[in-house]
């Protein structure tokens, strides 16, 4: 059974989301969460971090969990970072 989570995002990019050019979230794995499930983002203030009232309901699709895969190393990370790229439809560029 599906659940619905809250989670803030900043206004910048919560516009991103909102336009559609943001079509990913990226979060610390400190919660857990499962495809179906309704991640509903609430909007904050970038400076103040106060809540602007406005929210966004998205639908949790695929989670890679980077704890869960041996193919990053910590070495590697540390010295890189991490990427998270969007994937869209080449039409959709």
């Amino acid at each position: 059974m599906s659940k619905e989570i809250h989670k803030k995002t900043i206004s910048s990019l919560f516009k991103e989301t909102l336009s559609g050019n943001k079509s990913f979230d990226v979060r610390l794995a400190d919660w857990q969460c499962e495809a179906g499930d309704i991640l509903i983002l609430d909007e904050i203030d970038d400076i103040t971090k106060v809540p602007t009232g406005r929210s966004l309901r998205k639908k949790v699709g695929y989670i890679l969990n980077t704890q869960d895969n041996n193919f990053f190393a910590k070495k590697e990370i540390e010295k890189y970072g991490l990427q998270v790229i969007s994937l869209l439809e080449e039409d959709k560029l």
